[in-house]
């Protein structure tokens, strides 16, 4: 068994150890690293070092004229090694505040995770000159520890484990290893290309430093690591300070916040928005974050931070998504076609409604409209005075939903019913008296199934 190949060995035994005969899916592109990779472990298969099942991913962005050529060539070599090979056809979409580079690793990722039910380990071809290339693209974006720290041998992914066996192995051996066994792999192109930073760095800045300093990759490799563990105690920190701070699964406590250092401040919100699957904040964010705390109470300031938003609100800092202004979407029911599924926007779910009959003590009605009236289901009002089910007395649309401690981002995702210019109930929150059925009585039954990144 040759050096490159020991080494595989050596570093997944301890997993195998840990997680008995899981599924081993390799991240397979064709280049020389995934070529390398997939030929090694089909070696230690052949010689009955490890016995699991082993699947060949391949994740085909679109991004290349090339993209099928390497998908077939994808074909052609899982064929040569009797080996699963499962494509992943992705639609990679520019976003803001995101490369491409980073949308594509993004979507690759995704794709693996939900490759398998099923827990298995997700193995790719990083190596030691990858891992100094991502340590200086995050020194040059002013990273913290933890970009700093820059790829591990294993982290999480979903389910599963996604395992770096190379990551102590350079470029060189790869090559080395490629030739030696008369290997061919494809070539992506855009990999000339120094407008991409990882790119420039690998073609124009590591051969410099290692002409200066020769063994450059092991030092940087070092710095790394001495990161990623000062990231750990940082992360146990956090989780000390969630246990005091966290509300619930989408919120913290402002006043347990308050009393943190700056530093344990930043920390912890880092910790919670990473959790949650959140672009990282910048400093000076999270330095409004921790200003807008100290708003008087009946303000409700808000933060834009990535794709979320952190919002203050009854002694609570709410993480939620970017909502889009949904208020001019309005929807009419044609009741005529018995049960109804209306698709609500901004992934809000779905608003069934049904007639049925009144029986006891379930679910409250709303009552048929009168012949001719338009029913429709909108987000906005002009705050009418109402009598909802639970009060006395009528009062504004807007107090009630105060009363009924309604978020004021949610107060704009409620959905109304109207017959005509009335309302009638606000959806998952009250009836309006006037418009409640009697018992054995025809009425419309309306529920609305919420998508859980929806719910607080």
């Amino acid at each position: 068994m040759n050096k490159l190949t020991l080494t595989l060995h050596n570093t997944l035994k301890p997993f195998f150890a840990l997680h008995g005969n899981l599924e081993l899916i390799i991240a397979y592109s064709g280049g020389i690293d995934s070529q390398v990779l997939l030929h090694a472990l089909t070696q230690l298969k052949q010689h009955q070092l490890i016995s699991n099942d082993i699947t060949v991913c391949h994740v085909n962005h679109g991004l290349s004229d090339n993209a099928t050529s390497w998908q077939e060539f994808a074909k052609t070599e899982c064929a040569k090694h009797s080996v699963d090979l499962v494509i992943k056809c992705v639609n990679v979409q520019t976003k803001a505040q995101q490369s491409l580079e980073e949308l594509a690793r993004d979507a690759r990722y995704y794709a693996l995770k939900t490759l398998r039910d099923n827990k298995s380990i997700v193995l790719t071809g990083h190596h030691s000159d990858d891992q100094s290339e991502t340590f200086l693209l995050a020194l040059k974006r002013g990273a913290g520890l933890k970009g700093l720290s820059a790829m591990s041998v294993q982290t999480q992914l979903g389910q599963h484990l996604l395992v770096r066996p190379l990551l102590s192995v350079s470029r060189q051996e790869i090559e080395t290893y490629a030739k030696t066994h008369q290997l061919s792999w494809v070539e992506d192109e855009s990999n000339l290309d120094t407008c991409y930073d990882r790119n420039f760095i690998r073609q124009q800045i590591m051969p410099l430093l290692r002409e200066r300093w020769p063994s450059i990759n092991n030092t940087i490799n070092r710095s790394a690591s001495h990161c990623l563990a000062g990231q750990e105690l940082l992360d146990e920190l956090a989780e000390q300070d969630l246990v005091i701070c966290k509300a619930s699964s989408t919120s913290l406590y402002t006043q347990a916040l308050k009393v943190l250092s700056p530093a344990r401040f930043n920390n912890v919100i880092r910790f919670f928005l990473a959790h949650q699957d959140y672009l990282m904040p910048s400093t000076e964010q999270l330095k409004q974050v921790r200003q807008q705390l100290q708003a008087s109470e009946d303000k409700t300031p808000q933060i834009k931070v990535g794709q979320c938003v952190l919002r203050r609100f009854k002694e609570q800092l709410f993480i939620t998504p970017n909502y889009i202004d949904i208020s001019d979407w309005r929807r009419e029911i044609d009741l005529s076609k018995g049960s109804i599924v209306i698709e609500l926007p901004d992934n809000l779910g779905k608003l069934s409604v049904n007639i049925e009959l009144t029986q006891g003590n379930a679910q409250p009605l709303v009552c048929l409209p009168a012949q001719g009236q338009q029913v429709s289901v909108s987000f906005s009002h002009n705050n009418p005075k109402c009598l909802p089910d639970f009060r006395m007395h009528s009062r504004s649309l807007k107090k009630v939903l105060q009363e009924l401690n309604v978020e004021p981002w949610q107060r704009k995702r409620t959905a109304f019913l109207y017959y005509d210019d009335q309302l009638v109930a606000a959806i998952g929150h009250f009836i309006c008296k006037p418009f409640m059925v009697n018992d054995a009585e025809l009425g419309l039954h309306i529920s609305q199934s919420h998508l859980i990144s929806d719910i607080n």
